[in-house]
């Protein structure tokens, strides 16, 4: 049976909780982060895939996936990361206006 987390309470109710309650234990990542980051990641992909391009969405969270693991095997703070990561898309955001204004 697995632990009782709110990652697996909310997979009770709803398929998308299953599958990332799922996921994580395959994965063996802790399901307490994946609750804790998965409200903030599903934002940034939405707010990526409808602010830029569909395909960005997803390749964004890959990208973000990457910083994560590797500042997680440096003993960083992965909710830190999160903030970094979303701090970096904004500027990224921004010079994309600054650019689409000059054209």
């Amino acid at each position: 049976m697995p632990p009782d987390t709110d990652l697996h309470r909310d997979a009770r109710r709803d398929p998308l909780h299953e599958w990332l309650a799922h996921a994580a234990a395959v994965l063996e990542v802790d399901p307490a982060l994946v609750a804790d980051l998965s409200d903030p990641v599903l934002d940034m992909v939405r707010d990526v895939a409808h602010g830029v391009v569909r395909p960005a969405g997803p390749m964004t969270a890959f990208l973000v996936g990457v910083v994560a693991g590797r500042a997680g095997a440096a003993g960083a703070d992965l909710p830190g990361v999160e903030a970094r990561v979303r701090e970096a898309l904004a500027d990224v955001e921004d010079e994309l206006r600054r650019r689409d204004g000059a054209h």
